[in-house]
């Protein structure tokens, strides 16, 4: 039987690597991660197609209307945001398949409580749509559950 020598460093070393990566790879979301953003469990994805009649200046301000729901959709008792994220920008793809679609919006919930709230009772919601439907031509909603295929 062969012996090994370890040095006390060395084992404390070997230790401190092989904890590190057991944590590392047995529970990945509890790292932080890069953009800070809690996890969310429900992806909520809509892209417009802006009318071509609708100027460059109303466009950028129904974005940042939409956009602005991630600070003013607030639940009833909870008197704070829900929206987990929300991110958006106009179309650049080089692919070609847009179909017409000019910007698209990503909106993350924790819950599809929460979006069922967003998408059927919110008022901050609801205004919100009203407010940019002279604008848009058509919409396209997909949503779907994080990680389930």
């Amino acid at each position: 039987m062969i012996k090994f020598r370890v040095q006390p460093v060395a084992a404390l070393l070997l230790i401190v690597i092989t904890a590190l990566l057991m944590a590392i790879t047995l529970v990945p979301n509890s790292l932080p991660r890069a953009d800070n953003v809690p996890l969310a469990v429900l992806t909520h994805t809509v892209l417009f197609k802006f009318s071509a009649k609708a100027s460059a200046e109303d466009v950028k301000a129904a974005c940042a209307r939409f956009l602005k729901l991630k600070d003013d959709c607030i639940l009833p008792g909870k008197k704070r945001p829900y929206i987990v994220s929300m991110r958006g920008g106009q179309d650049n793809s080089p692919e070609g398949l847009q179909d017409g679609f000019t910007h698209g919006f990503v909106v993350q919930f924790h819950s599809a409580k929460d979006r069922d709230y967003y998408v059927n009772s919110d008022p901050a919601h609801h205004t919100s749509k009203e407010s940019i439907a002279s604008l848009v031509d058509k919409a396209l909603v997909v949503d779907f559950d994080n990680g389930v295929y």
